[in-house]
């Protein structure tokens, strides 16, 4: 597919690094040469200098030979015009990133307005992520699939678990039989596991199940938690509010530390649950007069990735609240993966997947099956999600009779309104929606798992 970025800032860079890697051909559009010239050094794309709101400049790109345009600069107004301009070049589908609040409670309006397929708001889906780890004390990543009916949530297996030193097997039969456990860390390491793998203290574990079960499974896991009752967030930006509109309704007492007085302003304007208080998040005499060494969680917001980084290991060392990170440009992977600060989330990553999975659903009408795309455990495994169709190989066959690739798990399927935690003697039939955790990539079609 021939696709158009504009925007090589963070996540133009990477969108463009993902989605060629997936074969298709990729444009970006950007105004600073310096940028460009570092991208086409790594990566094979082509670059356009300009301003991409000039017609000329979309015309040079290639717009009218582009399935799809990506608008994901700085800017929300330049994505916008962006947008329109391309689909008003015959472009068949746009993608903007939307993130100021005022737009976003217009969202509706100026999808259809200019023609938009896809809005990405990155601080609100970071927002909304934060709300689901405070609602699940004890996770450590939640991601949502079946339209909601399936959650992956990575655990940690803590030390003195009951499922230490346990095999996959005992664990289905002893602890929990509808819960598959899909992958796990172990010592840096990913592994699919089979029957005979052992669960290990220390390990963090992903585990497939209906939303409703997750709070029933953590005490079986030896797992203790706390309902959180109490919030503090360093940084009072774009993120902070929607977290804080997303808290409000629940019983959570939400305090926000932002240095800027006049955002405090508004912010006491717009939020009238939560407590807004004007200071430096990284003073640390402010932070214990705030309470830091009773909260239930604290949410690191600030625009600095170091700084996050400080106070969710300073909020470790002085308290038992969890601990959630934003990193916008530091890979956490790679340099901070035993560092003692609590949940990372990334809005750069957040917005990549996203638009990743539009991408793998627009290819359906290409040959692709594939319904969501979720890439887990600093992108070396893929979660996907296939729709079985009738000319399908691996159908009305039980999954023990299959040879299914190496390193890859059959983890869920959705039957109508039944969710099966699929055994060997399990089929999959025409209609099924199947869920795959593997390590391997490129998957387009339920039949690639097959080797």
């Amino acid at each position: 597919m021939k696709i158009m970025i504009v925007g090589c800032g963070r996540v133009g860079f990477s969108l463009a690094q993902q989605l060629s890697e997936e074969g298709h051909e990729i444009t970006i559009i950007d105004q600073k040469a310096d940028k460009l010239e570092r991208t086409q050094a790594v990566l094979d794309v082509q670059c356009v200098e300009g301003n991409a709101t000039s017609f000329r400049v979309q015309q040079e790109a290639g717009v009218k030979e582009s399935e799809l345009c990506i608008a994901v600069t700085g800017q929300d107004e330049v994505n916008l015009l962006c947008c329109l301009i391309a689909r008003r070049s015959g472009i068949g589908h746009t993608i903007a990133r939307v993130q100021n609040p005022i737009y976003n409670e217009e969202i509706g309006y100026l999808s259809n307005e200019f023609g938009l397929s896809l809005t990405i708001n990155p601080q609100l889906a970071c927002a909304r992520n934060i709300a689901k780890l405070i609602e699940v004390p004890g996770a450590l990543d939640i991601t949502t699939f079946a339209k909601g009916r399936i959650d992956l949530v990575r655990l940690p297996i803590p030390e003195g678990s009951p499922v230490d030193g346990m095999t996959i097997i005992d664990f289905a039969s002893k602890i929990s039989g509808d819960t598959l456990v899909t992958a796990l860390v172990h010592k840096g390491e990913v592994i699919i596991p089979n029957g005979r793998t052992k669960l290990s203290a220390g390990d963090d574990m992903y585990v497939i199940l209906r939303p409703a079960r997750i709070i029933e499974l953590l005490p079986k896991l030896g797992i203790k938690t706390r309902p959180i009752r109490s919030v503090l967030i360093a940084g009072g930006g774009t993120t902070a509010y929607y977290l804080a509109k997303q808290l409000a309704p629940l019983p959570i007492d939400v305090k926000i530390i932002e240095q800027d007085r006049q955002r405090c302003e508004q912010l006491s304007e717009m939020l009238t649950k939560a407590m807004i208080i004007n200071g430096n998040a990284a003073d640390r005499q402010l932070l214990m007069e705030e309470g830091i060494v009773d909260k239930d969680a604290m949410v690191a917001l600030t625009n600095l990735d170091e700084e996050n980084l400080v106070l969710s290991l300073f909020t470790g060392k002085v308290s038992k609240a969890k601990t959630i990170t934003k990193l916008n440009t530091i890979s956490f992977d790679e340099a901070f993966s035993d560092l003692p600060i609590g949940v990372v989330v990334s809005p750069k990553m957040i917005i990549t997947k996203t638009i990743l999975q539009y991408v793998r659903a627009l290819e359906n009408t290409h040959g692709s099956n594939v319904e969501t795309l979720y890439r887990i455990l600093g992108e070396r495994v893929e979660v996907l999600e296939f729709k079985v169709t009738n000319d399908a190989r691996v159908r009305d066959t039980a999954l023990m009779k299959l040879k299914l690739k190496k390193n890859l798990l059959v983890c869920a399927i959705i039957r109508g309104a039944q969710i099966i935690t699929p055994g060997g003697r399990d089929e999959i039939y025409s209609g099924d929606n199947v869920i795959i955790v593997t390590t391997e990539r490129g998957l387009r079609d339920i039949n690639d798992i097959l080797e």
